[in-house]
């Protein structure tokens, strides 16, 4: 497999689980190779805001993402799992949504789980990570985390929907988010709504 064809998404507990799930609706309409990591607490969050039923033992991707995509699925523990290898090729990395925790032992290269750690080797083989943080009001110390990551070659993708494309439904505004994540990665699609376009 190439590794253009090929992302990590890493979901941690941070509110926001529907960019997740959008994020793979695409991603997997697109038919690229997904590998995703979740971490104990996304479980926690996709049953607390979503309808879609959860089995933590056995996670079907699939009905979260509404689609039949190529999905990989790994448990946090598995630091020894191919997207943990600086020698596993891919086109990017997303953590989405991004806890705060997660930014942090990023930032300062102490991550530990397959997503942390697939996170520090996705910034020293100079790929690209995508961080999709939800929290506010931000502390210093995130703020610090933000530069850090971002000095170190990733990149932070506030989970903050924009208002000139007059959102209709929450849907509207999770897409306007997760258009910019795809933009990020170079993936083509047409969710949300650019600018200018109609």
């Amino acid at each position: 497999m190439a590794g253009n064809d090929r992302v990590i998404v890493g979901v941690t507990g941070a509110s926001g689980i529907q960019y997740a799930q959008r994020l793979l609706q695409v991603l997997g309409d697109q038919g690229l190779e997904t590998h995703v990591v979740f971490s104990d607490a996304a479980f926690d969050v996709w049953r607390a805001e979503l309808d879609v039923p959860c089995d933590p033992k056995k996670p079907d991707l699939k009905a979260f993402a509404g689609t039949d995509g190529k999905f990989l699925l790994y448990r946090n523990t598995q630091v020894g799992a191919p997207p943990a290898s600086g020698s596993f090729r891919h086109r990017g990395m997303v953590i989405c949504p991004c806890t705060m925790a997660t930014l942090g032992r990023v930032a300062n290269g102490t991550g530990d789980g397959l997503i942390g750690r697939a996170a520090e080797v996705t910034l020293k083989e100079r790929r690209k990570l995508l961080m999709v943080t939800r929290e506010t009001p931000l502390s210093l110390i995130a703020l610090r985390n933000m530069v850090q990551v971002t000095e170190a070659g990733g990149t932070i993708i506030d989970a903050n929907p924009g208002f000139y494309t007059r959102p209709q439904t929450v849907q509207d505004m999770v897409d306007f988010v997760v258009a910019r994540v795809l933009d990020q990665l170079g993936v083509d699609h047409e969710v949300g709504q650019r600018w200018g376009e109609k």
